[in-house]
């Protein structure tokens, strides 16, 4: 069974993302709980550390085994429960562009549509986050229901989308 691509290619300002949407039938305010607390992070993705009041925050992917290196990203807007805004910047000289990632929720009806984006730079990029963030995506989705997370494979996805975001960011 191949994985479909959920990413849309999307032009904001005069910088072009790659934008997913998925929904929850919960609360907004639940959705963002799961989105921006440690713990619940963690079943997904990863999990931070620090003080959010200060602008910035220390982030660690706990998905991708225990060494995985920390990361620092700044809280460029954070408005709860429905919009968060940061940008990881590598340190390193010559990294590359920042990255920007983008959170709104919005709620009807009994539903809370989660959409996430992130700027990017290039189609080489594109090959390999528009994958990683539909298989994260997916494990926010299965962790909120319940189930195991660690049944859904990055490997298929990368498989089955590599060339899909290539190809949108050509």
């Amino acid at each position: 069974m191949t994985i479909a691509p959920t990413g849309r290619r999307e032009s904001r300002n005069g910088t072009e993302y790659v934008v997913f949407h998925r929904r929850f039938a919960a609360p907004v305010e639940d959705v963002w709980a799961a989105v921006t607390e440690p713990e619940r992070l963690e079943r997904w993705i990863g999990t931070w550390t620090g003080d959010p009041a200060t602008g910035e925050v220390t982030f660690t992917m706990t998905a991708e085994g225990p060494d995985t290196p920390e990361e620092r990203y700044v809280v460029e807007e954070c408005a709860p429960p429905r919009r968060l805004v940061v940008r990881f910047a590598d340190p390193s000289e010559g990294s590359g562009p920042d990255w920007v990632l983008e959170l709104d929720l919005d709620d009807s009806e009994g539903f809370t549509t989660l959409a996430f984006a992130q700027a990017m730079p290039d189609a080489e990029t594109a090959s390999t986050v528009g994958p990683g963030w539909d298989y994260y995506l997916d494990r926010l989705v299965v962790a909120e229901r319940g189930d195991d997370p660690g049944e859904l494979d990055y490997e298929q996805y990368a498989a089955d989308q590599s060339e899909y975001y290539r190809s949108a960011f050509s």
